[in-house]
């Protein structure tokens, strides 16, 4: 499966920077997958759940409290006011 950087900052620092292969996250018109090659857009996300999925079968949750999206032709960028990893 194809992959593409994923960087998660917020007030904080940044809380991720890596190759993922899916980020599960709520925007808000609703639920968005994004996957490598995904059409270039930006988007607010609301607070709640959300996933990293760094191979197929590994999959990291997190919780934040909303931010924005940033959908580029390699890259994502999400920049939150807060973004935590469940343990």
């Amino acid at each position: 499966m194809n992959t593409f950087k994923l960087t998660v900052a917020s007030p904080d620092g940044n809380k991720f920077s890596g190759e993922i292969v899916k980020l599960d996250v709520r925007g808000t018109e609703g639920e968005l997958a994004i996957m490598a090659g995904h059409i270039p857009f930006v988007t607010s996300i609301v607070k709640g759940a959300c996933a990293v999925w760094t191979d197929e079968e590994t999959k990291k949750t997190a919780t934040t409290d909303g931010g924005l999206l940033t959908v580029g032709k390699d890259e994502v960028t999400l920049l939150a006011g807060s973004f935590k990893f469940d343990e």
